[in-house]
């Protein structure tokens, strides 16, 4: 299928986003990541950021993650936390590269807590219920044909933070709440 489509297909043990910008920076082309913002702070937020997602954008998945990660990591929050929030949010973000319009995510960054929600446009969730369980999956052959679709996306949200709040409409999108305690 890949070679079908004319799709690259990247196998590596580091991070995805960090091996492609190696794999850039050796064409000498340095991707500009213009997609993010940082909101106006609250008292007692360490940080707020907003960044965007396009759905159907595989080439730039995992980039809102990797932001994430990066963020947490400067401000110096442990690091199996720091891989849980990346984890959630990589599963939240795929979910709408592949099955949204665009989404909009929120980072608020905390001594207490770290919380992100993630509100797309796009078809919405016809059984939540169903779609929390481990191996249900709604993707197309190509996504599964490009290693996606598995199943795990909103189980792994689930399981990995403190606090996991879902709503959906059909036609008009879904809405995720994860937050994780600072511990």
């Amino acid at each position: 299928f890949a070679i079908e489509k004319h799709l690259f297909v990247l196998s590596t043990d580091a991070d995805m986003y960090e091996a492609c910008v190696k794999i850039a920076n050796i064409k000498g082309e340095v991707p500009v990541i213009e997609n993010i913002t940082e909101t106006t702070k609250k008292p007692g937020i360490i940080t707020t950021h907003t960044f965007f997602i396009d759905g159907q954008d595989f080439a730039s998945a995992g980039i809102v993650s990797t932001q994430v990660k990066s963020i947490l990591k400067s401000i110096g929050y442990d690091s199996l936390l720091i891989r849980r929030v990346a984890i959630s949010t990589y599963e939240a973000e795929m979910n709408v590269v592949m099955h949204a319009k665009r989404a909009d995510v929120f980072l608020s960054a905390s001594d207490k807590e770290i919380g992100v929600i993630i509100n797309d446009e796009g078809k919405g969730i016809e059984n939540i219920e169903l779609a929390m369980k481990e191996g249900y999956s709604t993707a197309t052959e190509e996504q599964r044909a490009m290693g996606f679709g598995a199943g795990m996306g909103l189980p792994n949200i689930k399981k990995n933070s403190d606090i996991f709040r879902i709503e959906s409409k059909i036609n008009k999108g879904t809405f995720i709440e994860i937050i994780f305690y600072v511990k």
